[in-house]
């Protein structure tokens, strides 16, 4: 689906139930978000979603997965969205600093509710052909380039992501692994942390991904880097989503499939030409 859009809205997905992707061109790049709840619930989405326009040059895109059950983590997802949002809009030395303020903010409500609630948060960060990521938790931010060959994705702050990360297990060890959607660190959380990752210059038709952990729990980071290199970003999208609803549906015998609520952006860069 195309949605018309002017460059200065902010775009913020709470609660969706969307039944398909939707396209945006912006003066950055081409656009695809997503949001839907799990296939085997009927409570609300408690994912969360914002596409946060800063100027010209920099745009600020965040997914939230809510933890914390029905209420609890869709409002911590809430929470961690506005919070940024009115950081980056009273921007005071940096883009940057702008961010982990609105974390700081979001992690002191969240902690003052006194609820068993929080959110995961993956953030990026694109100013011109930057990249810069932040994350807390196990949602996914992936970037691949036009051949399908992975550029980064970001260490799940998890027992699982860390086992994977040293070695200790390999990637079909830990898609099956029984405690592979248990997290340490988010938002929410006492010791919460941030993660930032390094400066990446993007190239022509490097893909982007943020999406809460249905993706990663369901299809593989490769299949992921496959699925998106080589067709219209939509198109992409639009056959990822559906072999990830699918693969939760009915799960496959390599993985350890896990219905959960479905969150996602894509962001695909076009780099002009000199």
């Amino acid at each position: 689906m195309y949605e018309m859009y002017s460059n200065t809205d902010i775009i913020t997905r709470f609660k969706a139930t969307d039944t398909e992707p939707v396209y945006i061109s912006t003066i950055h790049g081409e656009l695809v978000y997503y949001s839907n709840r799990s296939p085997k619930k009927n409570t609300p989405n408690e994912d969360a979603l914002a596409v946060i326009p800063v100027d010209d040059e920099t745009i600020i895109l965040v997914v939230a997965d809510g933890i914390g059950g029905m209420s609890d983590g869709e409002e911590a997802s809430k929470i961690v969205i506005q919070s940024l949002i009115s950081a980056v809009a009273n921007i005071k030395s940096s883009v940057r600093e702008s961010i982990l303020d609105g974390i700081d903010e979001a992690n002191e409500k969240i902690s003052s509710r006194n609820v068993r609630a929080g959110t995961t948060v993956s953030i990026a960060e694109l100013s011109g052909n930057k990249l810069r990521t932040y994350h807390a938790g196990d949602s996914l931010i992936l970037l691949t380039d036009k051949h399908g060959d992975m550029r980064y994705e970001s260490l799940s702050h998890s027992p699982v992501g860390y086992g994977l990360m040293c070695g200790a297990f390999d990637k079909e060890q830990a898609m099956k692994h029984p405690e592979r959607n248990l997290i340490y660190n988010y938002v929410g959380c006492e010791d919460n942390h941030i993660n930032i990752g390094p400066v990446l210059d993007l190239s022509d038709n490097d893909t982007l991904i943020l999406s809460s952990d249905a993706l990663p729990d369901n299809i593989y980071n490769k299949e992921i880097c496959k699925f998106i290199c080589k067709e219209p970003l939509l198109d992409a999208i639009g056959k990822l989503i559906d072999q990830c609803n699918l693969n939760m549906e009915m799960p496959l015998h390599d993985r350890c499939c896990h219905p959960d609520d479905f969150t996602l952006i894509s962001f695909r860069k076009k780099i002009e030409k000199l």
